[in-house]
C-alpha cells in the first residue's frame, strides 16, 4: 500500500527539479514543439502576398468593388406650406353694415358679396350731380353765341378801320377817326376772346358735372364689398350693423387651391434648383404632393444666406393647409455615384472628408469624395473614378503609400 505515495512523492519531486532548476530548457522544448504549424501558417501567407520592400509595414484590409451608377440627384429641404394668396379686404367708404355676415370656413367665390353698407344720403347726391348735368350741358350753346356775337363785331371793327385809313390816306379822314377804328378793332379782340373763354368754362362745367356724378356713382359702388378671388374665409365678415370706416377689416381670405411650398436653399445648393424642375413634399401628417419650382430667388437672406424656392402644388381638396411644415424634394440634374457604407468614410489629416481606396499596386490611396444622397442602403458618394476599391475594413490604420494586403468583399452597388 506505500508504493503509490512513494511513486508521487517522486513524480512531484522530479516536476520541481524540471521547474526550478531546469526551467529554461522546458520552455525551449515547448516553443519548438509549437512553432511548426505557425511558420508553416506564416510561409503559406508569404507566397500568396506580394514582396514589400524591406522594412515595409503591410496591413491587411477589406475592400469592396464599386462601379460608378447614374442616379437622379436632388436636393433635400425643409419648409413650409403657403397660401398663394392672402389679403384683408377693408371698407373703402363709412356707413353702417345691412348684410348678414358670412363665418370663416366659408367657401367664397370671386365677385361675390362679403359686406353691403347702407347708402344713406349717397342716392341723392348721385341725382343731384345728374341733375346739374344739364344746366351744364345748357351754357355752352350760350356762350358759343358770343363767341359768333364777337367775331362778327370783330369783322366790322376791321372794315371800318380799313375805311378810316383809306379815307385817311386821301385826305378825307383825320387821324382821330383812324385811331377810333382802331380801338374799337382791339376792343372786338378781346370781346372774342373773353366769348371763347365763355365756352371753354362752360365745357369745364360740364366734365365738372360728369365727374361729380361719376364720384357719386363710384362711392355707391363702394358699398357693396366682393370677394376680389375664390377662396376661403380665414375671419368672419362685418357683422350686421357695425359701423365701417374707410380702411375698416371686411374679411380676410386665402386661397388654398394651388398651394405654395416654400423652402431656403443654402449656397452650397443653389445651383442645382432651376424654375421648372419637378419637386414633391411630405407633410407632417404624411400628406404627399407633387408639383414644380416657379420661383428662386436671385438675392440671398442677408442674414441666413439662404435663397427662398417656391413650388406651386394642386390641392383641389383643400387638404393642405397654410404654415404645414413639410419635407421638400427638388429634383436635380442626374450624376454618376458610388453607393458606399457610411463607416467607408474617413478624413485625412487635413480634415477632408474620403475614403481610403486600394491600388492596383496594392498600396492604399486616399481620395476625397462628396456626399449626394444618405439612403438607408448606404451613402451615394461622387468624386470617384468609374470603377474603384473602396477599404471598408481598415481604412483607418492605413495612410497615402502604405502596403495592403486585400481581401475583397461583396460590393453593394
Amino acid at each position: 500500500m506505500r508504493f503509490f505515495p512513494i511513486v508521487t512523492a517522486v513524480v512531484v519531486t522530479l516536476a520541481l527539479y524540471l521547474i526550478v532548476f531546469e526551467r529554461d530548457r522546458l520552455l525551449s522544448f515547448a516553443s519548438n514543439d509549437a512553432e511548426t504549424p505557425v511558420t508553416e501558417v506564416a510561409a503559406e501567407a508569404e507566397a500568396s502576398a506580394p514582396v514589400p520592400e524591406e522594412g515595409a509595414r503591410v496591413v491587411s484590409v477589406v475592400a469592396m468593388r464599386s462601379t460608378a451608377q447614374a442616379i437622379d440627384n436632388a436636393v433635400l429641404l425643409r419648409g413650409r406650406t403657403e397660401a398663394a394668396r392672402q389679403v384683408d379686404v377693408r371698407a373703402e367708404t363709412s356707413g353702417l353694415v345691412n348684410s348678414e355676415p358670412l363665418r370663416k370656413g366659408s367657401y367664397v367665390e370671386a365677385g361675390q358679396l362679403l359686406c353691403e353698407i347702407a347708402p344713406g344720403t349717397r342716392q341723392s347726391a348721385l341725382a343731384e350731380a345728374e341733375a346739374r348735368l344739364p344746366e351744364a350741358k345748357s351754357r355752352l350753346p350760350e356762350a358759343e353765341g358770343r363767341v359768333l356775337e364777337a367775331e362778327a363785331r370783330l369783322k366790322e371793327a376791321r372794315i371800318n378801320d380799313n375805311a378810316a385809313k383809306q379815307l385817311s390816306a386821301d385826305g378825307f379822314a383825320s387821324d382821330i377817326r383812324v385811331a377810333g377804328t382802331q380801338a374799337s378793332v382791339q376792343s372786338a379782340l378781346a370781346a372774342v376772346e373773353t366769348a371763347r373763354a365763355g365756352v371753354e368754362s362752360a365745357r369745364a362745367g360740364i366734365l365738372a358735372a360728369e365727374a361729380a356724378i361719376a364720384s357719386a356713382k363710384n362711392e355707391i359702388g363702394r358699398l357693396q364689398i366682393t370677394a376680389p378671388f375664390a377662396g376661403l374665409l380665414e375671419t368672419d365678415t362685418a357683422e350686421l350693423g357695425a359701423l365701417m370706416q374707410p380702411g375698416g377689416l371686411c374679411a380676410t381670405i386665402i386661397q388654398l387651391n394651388p398651394i405654395k411650398l416654400v423652402a431656403f436653399v443654402p449656397e452650397t445648393e443653389v445651383a442645382k434648383v432651376a424654375v421648372g424642375a419637378r419637386a414633391g413634399g411630405r407633410t407632417t401628417a404624411n400628406q404627399t404632393v407633387e408639383g414644380r419650382v416657379t420661383f428662386m430667388s436671385r438675392s440671398s437672406d442677408p442674414e441666413t444666406r439662404t435663397f427662398r424656392v417656391e413650388i406651386t402644388v394642386d390641392n383641389d381638396d383643400l387638404q393642405l393647409r397654410d404654415g404645414q411644415t413639410a419635407e421638400i424634394l427638388i429634383g436635380a440634374a442626374g450624376e454618376k455615384a458610388h453607393l458606399l457604407p457610411a463607416s467607408a468614410l474617413t478624413l485625412n489629416d487635413v480634415g477632408t472628408l474620403g475614403v481610403q481606396v486600394a491600388t492596383e499596386d496594392n498600396e492604399a490611396a486616399f481620395m476625397p469624395v462628396s456626399i449626394l444622397r444618405d439612403t438607408a442602403d448606404g451613402m451615394w458618394v461622387a468624386g470617384l473614378p468609374e470603377d474603384v476599391a473602396v477599404i471598408v475594413v481598415g481604412q483607418e490604420y492605413v495612410t497615402d503609400g502604405v502596403a495592403i494586403k486585400t481581401t475583397y468583399a461583396e460590393s453593394k452597388s
